[in-house]
C-alpha cells in the first residue's frame, strides 16, 4: 500500500473514531434536556412508589435533574411497562420495574402488547424485597415444620393467602408445596390491606407478602413471621429463619426492583443513568432508608440486572408451567 493511501486510511479511521466519540458525548451533553418521566407500575403509596420517589429525589439532589413520577397501575404492571417500551428512546422515560411484571407477566399472560426482553433495556438494580410468611399471633403454628405437618395430615385444608393470583408470593407458595409435598388452598387478595383483617380474624391461616409491606405489622406484634424466602435472613427481622434453614429447599426468591428504559436508548445515556443510580443508592442516608423499609440493597451494571432477571425467569418458568397458572 502506498504511503499516501496509508495516511488517507489512518485519517479516515481517526475521523470515524472522533465521530463516534462526539456522538456518544452529544447523547449525554446537556442530558436531560427536559424533566424525566419516571413511571411506577402500581398506585401511589405502595412500596414501589416509595422506592421510586426516594430514588428520583436523590437523583435530583445529586444531579439537578427534574423528574415527573407517574403512577400507571393496571394489568399487573403491564400498562406501565407497555407505555415505557413504546416511548421515545431518549432517556426521558424510565420505569421502576420489578420481578412480578418483568419476569412473571411474560410467563403468565397469554398475550402481551410488549416484550420485556426485546422492548425494554436494563439500566440499574436498586433493591430486593424478600417475601415473608406470616400467621396470626394466636395461630398454633410457630415454625414452617408445624405448617408442613398440619398440611400433610389434612391436604388442602390450610388456606394460603397472597396479594393475588400470579404474584411472586403465589408462585413461591407453589414452589413450597412442590418441594415439601404439601397442598394448600390458595386465597388471592388485592393486597395486604384486604387480607390482613381475614388473617387477624382467623379466616385464613397464613399470608405471604414482601418484608417492606409487612414489617410494621410484624414489629407491632400483630402477626408472627415464620420464614423469609431469600437465601439469607432479612436484616430487619434477623430472628426469622429462611425456608432453607427450615428444611424446605428450592424457595430462594425475592422481588427485585430495577430501572428500565426503551430498548433503543443509547449506551451513553444508559451508562450515565447507571452510574448516577449506583451513586444515589450508595449514599448512607438513602441506603438506610431502603434498609429501614425492609428491602435489601442491590446494585451493579445493566448486565448484572439482565443476569438477575434471566436467572429468576429460569427458576420461575418451570414452577408456573407445572402449576398451570395463567392470566387472561
Amino acid at each position: 500500500m502506498k504511503r499516501s493511501h496509508q495516511l488517507t486510511l489512518i485519517a479516515g479511521l481517526c475521523a470515524l473514531g472522533a465521530t463516534a466519540s462526539f456522538s456518544a458525548i452529544a447523547q449525554t451533553d446537556g442530558y436531560p434536556q427536559r424533566p424525566i418521566k419516571f413511571v411506577v407500575p402500581f398506585p401511589a403509596g405502595g412500596g414501589t412508589d416509595a422506592m421510586t420517589r426516594l430514588l428520583s429525589h436523590k437523583l435530583t439532589v445529586d444531579n439537578g435533574w427534574n423528574f415527573v413520577v407517574e403512577n400507571k397501575p393496571g394489568a399487573g404492571g403491564n400498562v406501565a411497562l407497555d407505555q415505557t417500551a413504546k416511548s421515545p428512546a431518549d432517556g426521558l422515560t424510565m420505569v421502576m420495574a420489578q420481578t412480578d411484571n418483568v419476569v412473571l407477566n411474560p410467563l403468565l399472560y397469554k398475550k402481551l402488547t410488549y416484550d420485556p426482553i426485546k422492548d425494554l433495556r436494563a439500566v440499574a438494580l436498586v433493591a430486593a424485597g424478600p417475601a415473608v410468611l406470616v400467621v396470626n399471633t394466636d395461630s398454633p403454628f410457630k415454625t414452617l415444620e408445624d405448617i408442613n405437618k398440619a398440611a400433610l395430615a389434612n391436604p388442602g385444608k390450610l388456606t394460603f393467602a397472597s396479594p393475588g393470583t400470579g404474584t411472586i408470593s403465589h408462585v413461591i407458595s407453589e414452589a413450597w408445596q412442590k418441594s415439601a409435598g404439601v397442598q394448600f388452598s390458595h386465597v388471592p387478595y388485592r393486597g395486604m390491606a384486604q387480607a390482613l383483617p381475614d388473617l387477624l380474624g382467623g379466616r385464613v391461616d397464613m399470608y405471604m407478602g414482601s418484608v417492606p409491606t409487612l414489617i410494621s405489622q410484624i414489629q407491632a406484634g400483630k402477626v408472627r413471621a415464620i420464614a423469609v424466602t431469600t437465601s439469607e435472613r432479612s436484616e430487619m427481622i434477623p430472628s426469622v429463619p429462611t425456608y432453607n434453614e427450615s428444611g424446605v429447599k428450592g424457595v430462594e426468591l425475592a422481588s427485585v426492583w430495577g430501572v428500565m428504559v426503551p430498548s433503543k436508548t443509547p449506551d451513553a445515556i444508559v451508562n450515565k443513568l447507571n452510574a448516577a443510580i449506583n451513586k444515589a443508592i450508595s449514599d448512607p442516608e438513602t441506603k438506610k432508608k431502603i434498609l429501614d423499609s425492609g428491602a435489601q440493597l442491590v446494585s451493579g451494571s445493566p448486565a448484572d440486572m439482565e443476569k438477575r432477571y434471566t436467572h429468576d425467569r429460569n427458576v420461575l418458568a418451570p414452577i408456573v408451567k407445572s402449576s398451570s397458572m395463567s392470566m387472561d
